[in-house]
């Protein structure tokens, strides 16, 4: 029609440049790009709004059932507690499955507000089924008194030594655990710490062993030890922890005021530092009799290991590696753990 350019096309024998052919398909991907990233912005935005409102409204009705837990009626309260807790636990592993999508700040929101839970159901239960205090005890075993590996035995085993202190989190349930021991080996198995909550505090050069499937596992304030421990059901909290060596395999893990230390780590979720300096990780390499049953007790999946995604709440600089950990080279891994006395 007149007054309209012709169409240009191949069969007019007209020849376009390559130039804008490229310059075609350039435009054409770039907008292909730009839907796909409006795409996944939508769906990241659909699952972290899903995640918040399921959040809160579990968060809300774990508040309402602890504010109606009250002393009259022990038995109720006993097991109003026991739900609180299993709930608190379903919350922490919506969590735990949320984080490939949450930012860190929404994470870190999420995470004190479990804390204050943890906090509520321990005061809450603390004022309903207030109980006798257990001190704890520290046990010493020489390496020609000590065998390598868990006897068969249950006759040979020491009992579980009760306490009651708390480390970085609250702990909700029994616990067992070493305090205040130097220059020691100390071992506990599986049928004193199974699902059980585990504190380790005040220790210096001492050697742990633990066989077995804790609850959780509490470290606070170690110096120059080496800590190994079977699989733990949900999360691991190290607080001021020094000059050590931790092998661990568990849910989460939450390392705060801690320096120049080695973490071999199996964790199926995410490791989370805080505070920290010169702390080196490497995947969790302990080898047991009874380990493949202690991850079956567990519930973690031997084949998931994010050992090596770690988020650091005090560097926040995207696309900047954290200065304060590092990956231990292959080299330079500890590949045996012996059980010998430590060096006074």
């Amino acid at each position: 029609m007149d007054g309209f350019p012709a169409k240009l096309c191949p069969s007019d024998g007209v020849k376009i440049p390559e130039s804008v052919l490229l310059r075609d398909q350039a435009r054409l991907e770039q907008l292909e790009r730009r839907k796909n990233v409006k795409e996944s912005q939508t769906v990241s935005e659909e699952k972290i709004s899903y995640f918040n409102a399921t959040f809160s409204a579990e968060k809300a009705a774990l508040e309402e059932m602890l504010s109606g837990c009250t002393q009259t009626d022990r038995q109720k309260a006993t097991k109003v507690l026991e739900d609180a807790t299993n709930q608190l636990q379903h919350l922490q592993k919506f969590l735990n499955d949320s984080t490939v999508f949450l930012t860190q700040y929404e994470l870190r929101q999420a995470q004190e507000s479990l804390q204050k839970l943890q906090s509520s159901i321990a005061e809450k239960r603390a004022e309903v089924m207030p109980k006798k205090k257990f001190a704890f005890r520290s046990r010493t075993a020489g390496a020609s008194q000590q065998p390598a590996v868990p006897p068969s035995s249950s006759e040979d085993k020491p009992k579980a030594d009760p306490g009651i202190s708390v480390v970085d989190s609250v702990i909700t349930g029994e616990q067992c655990g070493f305090s205040n021991a130097q220059n020691e080996v100390l071992i506990k198995y599986s049928d004193e710490i199974r699902q059980n909550d585990v504190l380790l505090s005040n220790l210096v050069n001492c050697k742990v062993r633990l066989y077995g499937s804790p609850s959780t596992l509490h470290i606070k304030n170690v110096r120059g030890c080496q800590i190994l421990s079977g699989p733990v059901s949900s999360s691991v909290f190290v607080d001021q922890c020094k000059d050590s060596t931790l092998v661990l395999a568990c849910q989460q893990l939450r390392t705060h005021n801690t320096a120049s230390t080695q973490i071999y780590l199996h964790v199926t979720s995410r490791a989370i530092i805080e505070d920290c300096q010169g702390i080196c990780f490497a995947p969790f390499n302990w080898k047991y009799l009874q380990l493949d049953d202690d991850f079956r007790v567990s519930g973690l999946d031997p084949k998931r290991n994010n050992w090596s995604q770690v988020d650091d709440f005090n560097w926040l600089a995207a696309g900047k590696p954290s200065p304060n950990w590092t990956i231990i080279p292959e080299s330079e891994r500890t590949s045996c753990w012996s059980d010998a006395e430590p060096e006074a």
